[in-house]
């Protein structure tokens, strides 16, 4: 992982870049060393819906989000909202746990907390 202060759309070709949002109609299936993926830093839920997802769209970039709704179902618990927003951190956890184990459920699991509403099925 390598910071900058550079834009993502100076430092590589738009082809190559991946944007991630919740709002996106792409899975991400695999992680392919040959993209760089974008962590988008709003969290949508609290400022404007769909407002990463747009961004991407106005940069012409990929996009794709995590499979959470693939392999993970709500939670029987009434007291959760379900939200497939994560925090940055969160979805860090889940791009380098996958990319460790090659396991979307253990990567979940690692970083999608109980409190989104998601468990891992039984």
């Amino acid at each position: 992982m390598d910071t900058t202060q550079e834009s993502y759309l100076d430092l590589f070709p738009l082809d190559a870049i991946v944007y991630l949002t919740p709002d996106s109609e792409n899975v991400l299936e695999d992680i392919d060393a040959n993209k760089v993926y974008v962590l988008g830093g709003l969290v949508d839920e609290s400022i404007r819906k769909k407002l990463t997802l747009q961004r991407a769209q106005e940069q012409a970039l990929q996009t794709a989000r995590l499979p959470i709704r693939e392999y993970m179902v709500k939670s029987t618990s009434s007291r959760n909202y379900y939200s497939e927003t994560l925090a940055i951190n969160q979805v860090f956890d889940v791009l380098s746990t996958y990319y460790m184990t090659r396991s979307w459920p253990a990567a979940l699991k690692a970083g999608v907390s109980a409190g989104k509403g998601y468990v891992l099925p039984d």
